[in-house]
This record gives C-alpha cells, sequence and structure tokens, in this order.
C-alpha cells in the first residue's frame, strides 16, 4: 500500500496569467503558496485484476478504459498501471469548487501515489509537467499551469510563465518570523457556494483574445513583484493594497467571479477590520481569502461568526509519499 500526501494552495497575485492564451504571448507570473490542508491518494495493490476507485463513487471495472473518473482513468495511462489495483482519494475539504486547487492536487497526488507503487522515483517538476498534460492537453479543462506546479513543490513560490512552456519557479524565502506574522494574517471563510470553475474559466479564456482584457491581466502580473518584496518584509498592509487592487482587476476579467453574496461577505469582513481580500480560485464561490492584522482578528472572527473558518498555515512540503508497504511486487 502507498499512501501519498499533496498540499492544496492559495493563489495571491497574478492568478490567470498562467493560462496558454496569456503567457504564449506575454510572460505570466503568479505567486502562491501551499497550505497545510491535503488531498490523499492510497493505491493497494489487489490479488485480481479488477481496478477499484473509491471516491465520492465507487467503480469497480476490468478494464481502463471503463474508468469514469477521468483524472483517475489518465494518471493510470500515464504510469503504466492497468490493472490489479484499488484505487482510493481523499480530501480535507470538499474536492469540487474550494478555489483551492483541488482537482490538480488530486491528479498529482495520483501520479505521484503510481509511479512509486511501481517503485519509480520522479520530480517535482516531472509530477507537475503530467498532471498539466492531463488536466490541460489531454482532458480539455480551460486552467492554468499555476496549481500543478504549486501542489507539486510546496512553499511559497513565484511562478514565471514563459513562451515555449517554459515554467520558471523562485522559491520567496522568509525568516520564521516574516513568516509566522505573514501566514497568521491570513483568514479563509467558506462562502457557501461550491460550483465549477470552468464555465468562469471558460469565459476568461476566451476574454484573453481581448486587447482591453490583455491589459488588466498584465496589470495583475506587475502586481507580483511587489507583492512578493512585501511578503519578505511582512508588510501586512502593502499586501492588503496589492490584494484588493489584484481582486478588482480580476473581477474585470469575465462575469461571474462575484456576486451579491461575495461581495457583502467581503464588505462585512472589511468593516470589521480586514485589510483586504479575494475569492481563492477563478472566483464565483469557494473560499474567501483575507488578510487581517492580527489585532483586528477577533473583530472579524465576531462579524463573520454566521461563516465557516478553515484555520490553515503555509505548508513547506510539496507532494510527498507519507507510507510505503509493499510486502509483494506490484503488477
Amino acid at each position: 500500500m502507498i499512501i501519498v500526501k499533496t498540499p492544496l494552495r492559495i493563489s495571491f497575485v497574478g492568478g490567470g496569467s498562467d493560462m496558454r492564451d496569456f503567457y504564449s504571448r506575454h510572460d505570466g507570473s503568479v505567486i502562491s503558496s501551499a497550505i497545510d490542508k491535503f488531498v490523499y491518494a492510497i493505491v493497494k495493490q489487489r490479488f485480481d485484476d479488477m481496478i477499484y476507485i473509491n471516491y465520492s463513487r465507487k467503480e469497480c471495472v476490468e478494464n481502463l478504459s471503463e474508468i469514469q473518473h477521468d483524472l483517475v482513468r489518465e494518471a493510470m495511462k500515464t504510469t503504466g498501471v492497468t490493472k490489479g489495483i484499488e484505487i482510493t482519494t481523499l480530501a480535507d475539504i470538499p474536492s469540487s469548487g474550494s478555489g483551492l486547487g483541488s482537482s490538480s492536487s488530486i491528479t498529482v497526488a495520483l501520479l505521484h501515489a503510481l509511479y512509486a507503487f511501481q517503485n519509480v522515483l520522479v520530480t517535482a517538476e516531472q509530477l507537475a509537467e503530467e498532471a498539466c498534460r492531463i488536466e490541460i492537453d489531454i482532458l480539455g479543462k480551460p486552467i492554468g499551469r499555476q496549481d500543478q506546479y504549486a501542489a507539486a513543490f510546496g512553499g511559497t513560490n513565484k511562478f514565471t510563465f514563459k513562451k515555449g512552456e517554459v515554467i520558471e519557479r523562485t522559491p520567496v524565502i522568509m525568516n520564521n518570523t516574516t513568516l509566522r506574522r505573514f501566514s497568521s494574517s491570513l483568514l479563509l471563510y467558506f462562502t457557501g457556494i461550491t460550483r465549477s470553475a470552468d464555465e468562469i474559466l471558460s469565459r476568461q479564456k476566451k476574454n484573453l483574445l481581448s486587447d482591453q482584457k490583455i491589459q488588466i491581466m498584465k496589470s495583475m502580473v506587475a502586481l507580483v513583484d511587489p507583492f512578493t518584496e512585501a511578503m519578505k518584509k511582512s508588510d501586512i498592509d502593502e499586501c492588503g493594497v496589492l490584494l484588493d487592487r489584484n481582486w478588482q482587476l480580476k473581477q474585470q476579467m469575465a462575469s461571474g467571479i462575484s456576486n451579491d453574496e461575495i461581495t457583502a461577505m467581503y464588505e462585512k469582513a472589511k468593516a470589521a477590520g480586514a485589510v483586504a481580500g479575494k475569492v481563492a480560485g477563478a472566483g464565483g464561490g469557494g473560499f474567501l481569502l483575507l488578510i487581517v492584522p492580527r489585532e483586528k482578528q477577533n473583530a472579524v472572527f465576531e462579524a463573520m461568526d454566521e461563516h465557516r473558518e478553515l484555520p490553515f498555515m503555509t505548508e513547506p512540503s510539496g507532494s510527498k509519499v507519507i507510507f510505503d508497504d509493499r510486502s509483494y511486487s506490484s503488477k
């Protein structure tokens, strides 16, 4: 049995510039951080040649082509595992529509577990690239490339996306005091809305054909370096100013990114002392990320009492095998 643990992520500024429609013409850039909320992929050899898959549904099939779970099917094809296996996926939060990159984290976790099952060592870069190929090239999802890299590498990173599918990772190095101060200023609240990001992202992808939307995205990319520097200094107020600017720009990229309910949540949090916020991921639901100075957090907790908070900290580690017990060889 193999168990892999892979982190989810929060993205701060620049999101959307990791889509091919943008970075094939202009350099994209995103700053994001893995968080200590995880998805798990469990792989176990079976005595027979059947394929069992356990998630929100249960599948039991004889052939790879019969698998309904797209990510499991394509991860098995990619890694060359074809039969005699049981696969289970678990998550710390709802795995659909959270805005925390859960789909990409699951893809990375599946690949990692299936490779480990065969005693094949792979790099974080290989996991990220193969997850991108599965989600974007094979399954045609209208998504970018930051989530897969954030899940595979972990930590807080600036990712730069260039023509020719070139991706550069620059870890954001902070001392423990600065990291704790910044991380402890971040709060996540569930909006109560789960949604598929595909519709919003499809509109955003289409809008990237517009020169006006391209300029908006370039303005979001321009916030990445200042945000990185403010983060390194633990300048919470400046981080808030930049995050709020990014959120205002992001809402101009496509309809449905925000709504009256999300706006009301955001304004309530700001009135109580939050410096800034944004909806995680594509928007439209999932989790609301807030930057709140420590001295204002009690007031925000009280104001947001009717909403469910997700306590978290940033996570330094990427995808990793946490249990490996192969009492007999895999098929």
